[in-house]
Formats: C-alpha cells, sequence, structure tokens
C-alpha cells in the first residue's frame, strides 16, 4: 500500500521557506523516498504570502496537496498558519510561529491584524505545536534562522537520525552559516 505523506509549509517572502522545503526534501530523499516538492509563490519578494508542498512516500504522483490533506503544516507566520489550516486533515498537526507580520492590508491602515489568532486556531480542534521561533532563532545567533528552527521542531515528529538532518543543513546552507543553522536546528528540536 502506497502511503503519501504531505507537509505545507506557509509563511511570507523573505522567511526562507523554500531553504526548509529543501532541507526537508533532502532529508526525505536521503531516507529513500520518492519526495515532489512544488512551490506556489505569491508576491513573496514583496513580503506575500509562499507555500511549498513536500509529498513524500513510497511512490508521490502528484506534488500538490489539496485541502483537508494536509498531515502537518509548518508555518513561519501565525496569519499564515490561520489561512492554512483548511488544508490541515483530520488529526493532522500544525507547527507555528507565533510572530505576527504584518500583511500590506494593515501597513496601509486596510485592515486590522486578528486578534487572538493563536487561540482561533486550537480552537479548531487541530494538534498546534506554537512557539516563539523568532526568538530562538535570536539566540542562535540570527533572526534569519527561524526557518531552520522550524525544521528542528519538524524533525520531533520523524523517526530519521539527528545526524540525517544536520547533514542536509551541510548540503544546502552556504559553508559559513552552517554552524549557525546547526545550532538553529538544535534548539528548535528541544524546545
Amino acid at each position: 500500500m502506497n502511503t503519501t505523506k504531505d507537509i505545507m509549509i506557509v509563511g511570507v517572502g523573505g522567511q526562507g521557506s523554500l531553504l526548509a522545503s529543501k532541507l526537508l526534501g533532502s532529508v526525505l530523499l536521503a531516507e529513500n523516498y520518492d519526495v515532489k516538492v512544488s512551490e506556489v509563490h505569491g508576491m513573496s519578494q514583496r513580503g506575500g504570502s509562499v507555500v511549498t508542498y513536500v509529498r513524500f512516500g513510497d511512490k508521490v504522483y502528484s506534488p500538490i496537496t489539496d485541502k483537508g490533506c494536509a498531515d502537518m503544516i509548518v508555518s513561519f507566520e501565525l496569519l499564515e498558519a490561520a489561512r492554512y489550516t483548511e488544508y490541515l486533515k483530520e488529526g493532522g498537526t500544525i507547527i507555528v510561529n507565533t510572530q505576527e507580520i504584518n500583511p500590506i492590508t494593515v501597513i496601509t491602515g486596510a485592515a486590522k491584524y486578528p486578534e487572538k489568532l493563536l487561540e482561533k486556531i486550537k480552537a479548531k480542534q487541530i494538534s498546534v505545536d506554537g512557539l516563539d521561533a523568532l526568538a530562538i532563532a535570536t539566540e542562535a545567533g540570527s533572526q534569519k534562522a527561524v526557518n531552520i528552527v522550524l525544521m528542528g521542531v519538524l524533525s520531533k515528529y520523524f523517526d530519521i537520525p539527528e545526524s540525517a538532518w544536520l547533514e542536509a543543513i551541510e548540503k544546502c546552507v552556504p559553508p559559513k552559516f552552517v554552524e549557525l543553522n546547526k545550532k538553529a536546528f538544535l534548539l528548535g528540536k528541544n524546545h
């Protein structure tokens, strides 16, 4: 029986969601899964929504995840988490950075950032693993490492050795940032 798993990585342009999906894909390929990664960009260069689908299993035929089918969502920002919860399957889990990044409509005053979003997400009866990944990334040495902190959290949900994740970081990250990213990964894993 072919069991395909679906993970969505959602965020705002410039947060490193594409590196996170590359890292996850690299780990899964090294574990001999068939992997399909599909990137959907919004206005990614201007802080718009970015979604990446990572599907893996014995044999994967389609790179896209339908609503109600994602096993997990990794969200780099709270509003993006709320926007994509309908993609989670029953019993699914969402890992969410509790950071709030104002979209252009809030910045211009055309809208207000929704209040109590984390509580609203939790009220949907889904498993929520929320954390301040920005603070953890800062502790690791760079606010830009939020993506790798979240991959560390995600790794706890897999039966894949820590060494495989660290090797993928070595492959996917420029050499001068490898140690910082390994530290961010381990801090996220152990949060």
